[in-house]
């Protein structure tokens, strides 16, 4: 179990992580809209793959 001081840690690092995060994302948008254009269908082919993975193998069981 967790004392009552390590959750308070736990719940405020992450807290703070998030906003970092956020805010790092916020600062980056222009990059990630210049660079990673497109992306978005990498990912589409990706996930197609893995269903087709799974497809196949609950038709050929």
């Amino acid at each position: 179990m967790f004392s009552k001081g390590q959750i308070i840690f736990g719940v405020l690092f992450f807290m703070v992580f998030a906003i970092v995060i956020g805010y790092t994302y916020r600062k980056d948008l222009k990059l990630h809209k210049r660079f990673y254009a497109g992306s978005i269908w990498i990912l589409i082919a990706f996930i197609s793959f893995i269903a087709l993975i799974a497809a196949i193998k609950f038709i050929f069981k």
